[in-house]
């Protein structure tokens, strides 16, 4: 569901950044676009986040090798 939203997120910046105007950009756009590009970044990290997750076993731990040398 995640993917979906960034896209349709990236869609709304695309459609916004066309309506640009050359000079005199109205607050209201720049605030428009720094609250879409704020959601697109967190719907990006919690999308990481839950590859991550994915590749994790079923306690949410990941399996990884320890960097401890045991003697």
């Amino acid at each position: 569901m995640n993917r979906k939203r960034i896209e349709e997120l990236e869609k709304q910046i695309a459609e916004l950044r066309s309506r640009w105007p050359a000079h005199s950009v109205p607050p209201a756009m720049l605030q428009q676009l720094d609250e879409l590009e704020e959601e697109l970044d967190q719907a990006r990290e919690h999308t990481t986040e839950e590859d991550s997750n994915a590749e994790a076993g079923r306690d949410g731990r990941l399996r990884a090798f320890s960097t401890r040398t045991w003697r």
